[in-house]
């Protein structure tokens, strides 16, 4: 069985992950992170099924960072396969994508998104947003049990 995972990552793009993992580095917060390339693998790895239910954490994460635009399930598609399963409703699951596009924010909100965040273009920006992000979820909210 593998450690807790605090944060799921899921992001198609290989220099957006190596991205994030570099800012998730300078956050000065321990958090462990998994990440997931596309909406199936996401899917797979939350609601425990398929090849990645094989040694994942006892626990599920405790944040999804979400892009919108992703293969094979999109954002959108893995926000409604999150909401529709019991275990894992309430989830906190942020936006974390380059759209600035009205229709987008409020779809992801309407298909059961609890933030949006754009990715600034600035990488020290980046670096703190993605600490507010950690800050605000993983320390200040207060979840309801997810026993």
């Amino acid at each position: 069985m593998s450690a807790a995972v605090d944060i799921l990552l899921v992001d198609d793009n290989p220099d957006d992950r190596e991205l994030a993992q570099i800012a998730l580095s300078r956050v000065k917060r321990d958090v462990t992170v998994a990440f997931a390339r596309d909406g199936v693998e996401a899917l797979d790895y939350l609601l425990r099924r398929g090849a990645s239910a094989d040694g994942m954490a006892a626990e599920r994460p405790r944040l999804v960072l979400l892009d919108l635009k992703l293969p094979k399930l999109d954002g959108i598609e893995v926000l409604v396969g999150l909401r529709a399963d019991p275990a894992t409703r309430t989830l906190p699951v942020v936006m974390l994508t380059s759209s600035r596009m009205e229709d987008d924010i409020r779809r992801c909100y309407e298909a059961g998104a609890n933030g949006y965040v754009v990715k600034p273009a600035r990488f020290e920006r980046f670096v703190q947003a993605m600490d507010e992000i950690i800050a605000f979820w993983l320390f200040l909210n207060e979840p309801p049990d997810r026993s």
